[in-house]
């Protein structure tokens, strides 16, 4: 990449960047700045993309920053020797290349296909399909529309039928497989045609916002959470000075980084499991809605933990959360861990400060913008009962003859002729629009009420389809993760076991209430595991071989159980039970007997005609 360079000169203590202009370049608009030297070796990084423009994410960072980032683990120096920005425009020229018999994606440089390629959404599954990409979006609030549901349908097609899917995850986004570098622009180009991009959605980037579900359409509301969603977004992801996607203040952070705001007491948002948790709640004495703020809740391989209090509250005012978000942003970006990625997360930096004096921090940072916002000390939450609402099935709305229909999409997971099948749905029943949720199902809001029947009636909706309004307790909050099929991570395959199992503990008993069963092929638990209900973790397990008599390695997974969400969310952070071969035969009956000792289920009645059909195998 041609650019201009820096050689960072790191005696000199930079102040941090409170505007768009990066500290590096500030009163430098035209050449990279010159800094001295603290170490004997000077430091290198392209402040400026000549291509576009555009500062690069690392001339954002202080001095001192810079100077750990050199020292820091194999990804910081990848940043520092070509920016990750730089596939906002590599990505472009990768795939010309390509489609001109210049260049094939083996010929790509390892660090771009497995790293940089990331600040555009895009994940090398080089290990499952070499050449081919998951492509993560980013859909604030985890709305969408129809005509955005036919076009990943389009981009995905080509690929075929298994390795060309669509699937929901578990921050209410839309992740797209199969996608080849070649490809890339046109598909970029369409969704920012469509409002929306993938541009750093990946890697050390802030993820999809998660919101409220139920925005707009719900009469226990406290906040709606769209408006703040779409901004934080926006400030995380669009460049304010050029009007495009991609911001490069926000293109260096040490560690990816989660934020949710929830609407309700419900918190399906699970606001205590993210970096930034907004929850809902009055101000004592005034009565101004409002948000409490929990930090630093987070997922990995080495750790997981629940947020915590920081004993902040803040205006459910536009201003208030994009600042707020922005001085935790900053604080993070610049003083977090850049040597051990295990400990780059923000509860880290949140424990090293000690909670009172990282809020100190935060109020200080966020008078330095000087834009009246005004931080406050947490506020009484309500100690009224309240129990936990369900999104699927029918349920009306506060909107006179509206009602909301949510809908299983088993594992979140979507083919393109299912996407157009929903986008179909939405255009005939809920004026094109979609919603999706963190248990990777979907809700059509505002559907007359004198409809819902027909919209029932639908085949896409019917015995054969995978799509279903009336869902069992079971199958119906069932959630997985990528899997083996796809991620060279999982220890497991995960979204068929879970589909398969889910149905046939609805076949075999019967529950009062919803169960929600988690799936996750390794420790990174992507598939959320402590928070369910009962959760299943891919690990290895042993068993008899009957023809040697020794016992052998199978697949296997850990079992989870007692996991909560809501306003009394709780992890569960030791195994129930290990080392439980995956075979159904042999995990079946395990989970049968956790339902039953610990939900109360019981074995499923079967109807005599039922059991005439097994025996005879019409069933």
């Amino acid at each position: 990449m041609v650019g201009y360079k820096a050689t960072a000169v790191l005696s000199t203590v930079l102040a941090s960047s409170h505007a768009f202009a990066p500290a590096a370049l500030v009163g430098h608009q035209q050449c990279a700045t010159q800094l001295a030297a603290a170490s004997a070796d000077p430091i290198t990084f392209e402040s400026v993309d000549t291509r576009t423009g555009k500062p690069t994410g690392t001339s954002f960072l202080p001095a001192e920053t810079l100077e750990r980032a050199a020292k820091g683990n194999p990804i910081e120096k990848a940043k520092l020797k070509k920016d990750g920005t730089s596939a906002f425009v590599d990505v472009y020229e990768f795939a010309a290349k390509i489609r001109a018999g210049e260049l094939t994606w083996e010929e790509v440089e390892k660090a771009d296909m497995n790293s940089r390629l990331k600040f555009v959404g895009m994940l090398h599954r080089d290990k499952r399909t070499p050449g081919q990409f998951l492509m993560r979006l980013k859909v604030p609030n985890g709305i969408c529309n129809a005509d955005q549901m036919r076009f990943y349908a389009d981009c995905v097609e080509k690929y075929g039928d298994e390795k060309g899917v669509v699937d929901i995850t578990t921050r209410q986004n839309i992740q797209m497989r199969g996608v080849k570098i070649e490809d890339a622009p046109d598909i970029i180009d369409g969704l920012h045609a469509r409002n929306q991009t993938s541009f750093q959605s990946a890697l050390d980037s802030v993820r999809n916002m998660v919101g409220h579900p139920l925005a707009g359409i719900d009469d226990l509301e406290m906040v709606d959470t769209r408006e703040f969603c779409n901004a934080i977004n926006d400030l995380v992801s669009l460049d304010p000075v050029t009007g495009t996607r991609g911001n490069p203040q926000w293109g260096n952070l040490p560690r990816k980084f989660n934020i949710a705001i929830s609407g309700s007491r419900d918190d399906y948002a699970h606001s205590h499991i993210n970096d930034i948790g907004l929850v809902p709640c009055e101000h004592a004495e005034t009565g101004v809605m409002g948000f409490n703020l929990a930090l630093g809740g987070y997922m990995s391989i080495k750790r997981v933990a629940e947020s915590v209090p920081a004993d902040m509250w803040i205006p459910a005012e536009r201003e208030a959360v994009v600042t707020l978000c922005e001085a935790i942003l900053r604080i993070f970006r610049d003083e977090s861990e850049r040597k051990d990625r295990q400990k780059a997360r923000l509860l880290w930096l949140v424990e090293k400060y000690g909670v009172e004096d990282f809020k100190k921090a935060v109020i200080k940072e966020i008078e330095s913008y000087d834009r009246g916002v005004k931080v406050e000390d947490a506020q009484p939450t309500s100690t009224e009962p309240f129990e936990r609402r369900e999104l699927l099935g029918v349920h009306k709305q506060p909107q006179e003859g509206k009602s909301r229909v949510g809908v299983l999409v088993p594992t979140g997971r979507l083919s393109a002729k299912e996407c157009r099948q929903i986008a179909d749905l939405a255009d005939a029943y809920s004026g094109g629009e979609v919603r999706m949720t963190v248990e990777q199902n979907l809700i059509f809001p505002n559907v007359d009420d004198d409809k819902v029947s027909a919209m029932l009636k639908e085949d896409s909706l019917g015995k054969k389809s995978r799509l279903e309004a009336n869902p069992g307790f079971i199958e119906g909050n069932t959630v997985s993760c990528t899997g083996a099929q796809f991620c060279g991570l999982a220890l497991i395959e995960t979204k068929v076991h879970a589909e398969s199992v889910a149905k046939k503990l609805e076949d075999l008993v019967t529950v009062d209430k919803p169960i929600r069963i988690h799936w996750t092929g390794c420790p990174n638990s992507c598939g959320q595991v402590q928070v369910a209900d009962i959760g299943i973790m891919g690990a290895p397990a042993r068993k008899l071989n009957e023809e040697t008599g020794k016992m052998m390695a199978v697949p296997g997974c850990k079992i989870f159980v007692g996991g909560r969400v809501g306003e009394d969310a709780h992890l569960a952070l030791e195994p129930f039970k290990t080392g439980v071969p995956l075979a159904e035969e042999e995990l079946i009956p395990e989970l049968i007997e956790i339902l039953k000792s610990e939900f109360g289920a019981v074995d499923k009645k079967v109807r005599k005609r039922d059991k005439i059909k097994k025996l005879v195998g019409l069933s």
